[in-house]
């Protein structure tokens, strides 16, 4: 019984130890396939070691637009957050802002205030004194609808004369107070003489020269140098301004005076106004100035004043009790 067990035992031994025996070949087998790297035996006869995580992966750059196939000038990528300079760093450039920045105006009681207007130029004084004309009353005379009578018979009878002219707008100056309602214009003194530049007046004053010229001048130049009166050559008609020297209108601003500078005769002859003509011509002249006085309610000329000294000045002006005003 005890053989039989220690044969059983025996035989029962026999394949531990084979066992025995062909375990340090096969752990020298299996050490030998783990360096060869063969992943059949790492995943069946091994555990699986712990290993040290590796370092993250560092993501890739972003594509450019020639790699990512998007167009950069229609679509310009936006920056990254992480990318965009943070508000404390020293070393990021200032950006330009989209719209500058007024400065502020400065305070209204700073900006000098501007002068109040540009002071005037002294006004030049008139021929016055500057001062108002003293008031006349032809001064409010306007022309009507229809010429009165005593207008067209004027005009009559220096067509009757011979005498040519033109008819003129009214002159009138509210703040002056020259006037004259009907004006003409002379062109000639007759059928034979005439009158440069034209003359501006009144009517009856018209007439007064015409009359005068071929009733007086005429006759006295015929007699003097034995020619024809053929032209007078006026300085002045209407102007409307005032006396000189005075605060009183004129006889000019009413178209009311005429001024002579000089007579011409049919031989050519020119006789001059003035202080010391020759002695020929100082006779006519003479003549001249001595018959105004009459047709003419004042006659002025050389030795009267300064302002006369080279012209006669005939004028109409009304006088008390039809008087007269010679120099």
């Amino acid at each position: 019984m005890a053989t039989l067990s220690f044969s059983r035992l025996c035989i029962l031994a026999l394949p531990l130890a084979a066992m025995c025996l062909a375990t340090p070949a096969l752990a020298r087998h299996h050490h030998h396939r783990l360096h060869k790297g063969d992943p059949s035996s790492n995943n069946q006869n091994t555990a699986p070691a712990l290993e040290t995580p590796a370092t993250p992966p560092i993501p890739e750059p972003r594509p450019t637009g020639a790699e990512s196939g998007v167009d950069t000038e229609a679509a310009p990528p936006k920056q990254d957050k992480e990318r965009q300079p943070s508000a404390g760093s020293q070393s990021a450039a200032p950006q330009t802002p989209a719209v500058v920045a007024t400065p502020p105006e400065k305070p209204a009681e700073l900006e000098p205030e501007p002068p109040a207007a540009a002071p005037l130029p002294p006004q030049k004084p008139d021929e016055a004194g500057g001062e108002k004309m003293l008031p006349d009353p032809r001064s409010a005379d306007l022309p009507a609808d229809k010429m009165p009578e005593d207008e067209v018979a004027c005009r009559g009878r220096l067509k009757a004369l011979g005498v040519e002219f033109e008819e003129h707008k009214a002159e009138h100056d509210a703040g002056i107070g020259c006037s004259i309602p009907y004006p003409i214009v002379l062109k000639t003194l007759g059928k034979s003489i005439s009158i440069t530049p034209g003359a501006e007046l009144d009517c009856q004053m018209a007439e007064a020269v015409a009359r005068f010229a071929v009733d007086v001048v005429q006759p006295t130049a015929k007699a003097e140098f034995d020619a024809d009166l053929k032209s007078i050559s006026q300085a002045s008609a209407f102007v409307c301004r005032p006396r000189h020297g005075t605060h009183k209108l004129s006889e000019h601003a009413f178209g009311n005076a005429l001024d002579i500078a000089s007579f011409t005769l049919s031989n050519g002859s020119k006789i001059d106004v003035a202080p010391a003509p020759p002695e020929k011509d100082a006779k006519f002249l003479d003549a001249v100035r001595k018959a105004a006085c009459g047709p003419f309610k004042t006659v002025l000329g050389p030795g009267s004043d300064a302002d006369h000294s080279l012209h006669f000045h005939f004028d109409l002006e009304p006088r008390r009790h039809g008087g007269t005003f010679c120099q």
